[in-house]
């Protein structure tokens, strides 16, 4: 045994690694992304970044059926994509055990949408654990896996951005060696058939009542009796914030949310004499208390969307407002912005200039809807530029075709990308979709994918080639362009987008921040040409400003694309 500061995925990676785990597969996504990064450091796991989150739920799925202790990590918006495999496999259940953890990102720190995959546990019937700590995110894990095998079912571990990234005190123990279990035809089990599937159902129902079961005796909710003047039933990090604001309170600790005890509860609504529900996003435990004739009070007074704290729950509750220090001077606005030397920047800044629709996706890209690019029209959701672009095309004509393109990440395009390109391709589309390669799978923090080469453990793998894809797809005009070569750029775009047939353009050059692409020597400025016309800051690059009416470059983080050198007609600026 020994103790030591925990991030909570990394917890959840210690878990896994504690319970005798042999196959991980999962896709990048923020606030999840590390815990499978740590597991990558575990030889005794397999560990591979899948193309996406379908993929790699279905990998865990089969690596669960063939017997052993299988198990994927994804954000709440990846379940989104994972979610077909999910509801086959609550009915078929689990040779080895099957555990999926999901993390959501109350307050869309990084992530398009808010989201309470609670509501996936109650769909597909999956019962689901939530950890309050790291501590917490290690021993859920571990019990996840034997719940899984010993009730044959997949089980969710529920994360949130601030449990998945906080650091706390975990106690660490041995690998517990497992072995994987024999694999026998079942067509009965594992086929979900509807003759099949009618027989699954009622087992999964009879399941349900043995977790609701549980639920009410094992231990894994907690009461803790105070002060009885105020209860609280709480979950997950919203356990953290109650505690903090009201020390004093009784508290109800739920750590399965689902399914969630009944007689538990109104035995603890019994012995408080207010009793308050504090949860972020969805009033799911409120419901089901409501639902069970307990009297609670919970989104009347607390807010349905963003995050919950401290002194939000102690303003609410006791109208006390905490005194915080403030200074007299506002912080500057800092928002997000491509980084220096970006190969993104010079795709928008032209996309910009030649005023084209941009249907966008999920990436660093995105940021290229913020000004000074104000590039992008759309974004939806991972995948989404190429068919939407299509179907912007069909509504408005082939017109519209040759004045919009679509842009999306290499990572991205291998996620969800592929299948929209094929359906340009089937319904002769003249479209023209923009790959922008940067050779990683940047936002979430560099990690790999089918294109660049490497597997998880940064050993060599084949690697697709985007341009040979596209052409096996039936895309006839492929061109591949580096970004930074803006006069080719610009005429590869105006030329792709004339056409009366599909196209791609790969705009190929790698990520600033790659170890593979060191910095060049930062390019220097001439006030006596500068004449103040700000052209340079239409590239919005953070190096770049202005002092006195004349351009300046901050050496310390320009790393010499020399981009602005291509914009500047003036000769203002050099190498």
């Amino acid at each position: 045994m020994a103790k030591k500061l925990m991030q909570g995925n990394e917890a959840v990676a210690r878990g896994v690694y504690e319970a005798g785990g042999h196959v991980v597969s999962s896709y990048p996504g923020t606030p999840s992304t590390e815990i499978t990064e740590f597991i990558s450091k575990y030889d005794e796991i397999y560990s591979e970044w899948a193309p996406n989150e379908k993929v790699a739920l279905e990998v865990a799925c089969g690596a669960a059926i063939g017997g052993a202790r299988a198990f994927t990590a994804m954000k709440h918006v990846g379940l989104n994509v994972a979610a077909d495999p999910l509801f086959s496999m609550s009915y078929i259940g689990a040779n080895g055990g099957l555990v999926i953890a999901v993390a959501d990102d109350q307050g869309m720190h990084s992530s398009q949408d808010e989201q309470d995959s609670r509501h996936y546990a109650r769909a597909a019937k999956v019962p689901m654990l939530e950890p309050t700590s790291s501590a917490e995110c290690l021993s859920y894990i571990k019990l996840a896996f034997e719940l899984s095998e010993q009730h044959d079912t997949p089980m969710f571990v529920r994360l949130s951005t601030r449990i998945s990234h906080s650091h706390s005190i975990v106690e660490t123990s041995e690998r517990k060696e497992t072995q994987v279990k024999d694999y026998t035809k079942n067509m009965q089990k594992n086929v979900t058939m509807p003759a099949m599937a009618r027989l699954m159902h009622k087992r999964v129902e009879e399941r349900l009542i043995k977790f609701a079961d549980y639920a009410e005796t094992s231990g894994i909710n907690t009461v803790e009796m105070n002060e009885t003047k105020i209860g609280i039933i709480t979950a997950g990090v919203a356990y953290q914030y109650a505690k903090e604001a009201l020390p004093n309170a009784s508290f109800l600790k739920l750590g399965m949310t689902f399914p969630m005890p009944v007689n538990m509860i109104k035995d603890f609504a019994a012995k408080v004499d207010k009793l308050y529900v504090i949860e972020e996003l969805e009033p799911i435990i409120e419901l089901h208390c409501k639902a069970n004739g307990i009297n609670v009070i919970g989104k009347d007074l607390f807010p349905l969307c963003g995050e919950i704290n401290a002194n939000m729950i102690r303003k609410l509750i006791l109208g006390e407002n905490t005194e915080l220090f403030t200074l007299d001077q506002t912080a500057p606005i800092r928002p997000p912005v491509l980084c220096p030397s970006c190969p993104h920047r010079p795709v928008f800044y032209l996309l910009n200039k030649l005023k084209m629709a941009v249907t966008g996706d999920i990436g660093c890209y995105t940021l290229g809807a913020l000004p000074p690019l104000d590039s992008m029209d759309t974004c939806i959701c991972m995948g989404g530029a190429i068919t939407v672009l299509h179907g912007m095309e069909k509504a408005r004509g082939p017109e519209f075709a040759k004045k919009s393109v679509c842009v999306i990440g290499d990572s991205t395009f291998m996620h969800s990308g592929m299948t929209g390109l094929v359906n340009m391709v089937y319904a002769s589309t003249s479209s023209t979709v923009m790959i922008l390669d940067n050779a990683i799978t940047g936002m979430t923090g560099h990690q790999h994918n089918p294109t660049t080469g490497f597997t998880i453990k940064d050993k060599p793998a084949p690697q697709v080639d985007l341009a040979e894809l596209c052409k096996a797809l039936g895309v006839k005009n492929v061109v591949t362009v580096d970004p930074f070569d803006i006069k080719k750029l610009e005429e590869v775009i105006k030329t792709e987008t004339a056409r009366e047939e599909l196209s791609v353009i790969i705009a190929k050059s790698p990520c600033a921040l790659l170890k593979s692409r060191p910095p060049q020597p930062a390019v220097k400025t001439d006030n006596e040409k500068c004449v103040g016309c700000r052209m340079c800051m239409k590239i919005g690059c953070p190096a770049i400003s202005m002092n006195d009416k004349k351009m300046n470059v901050d050496s310390t983080i320009c790393t010499g694309c020399k981009l602005c050198i291509q914009i500047c007609k003036l000769g203002a600026i050099s190498v």
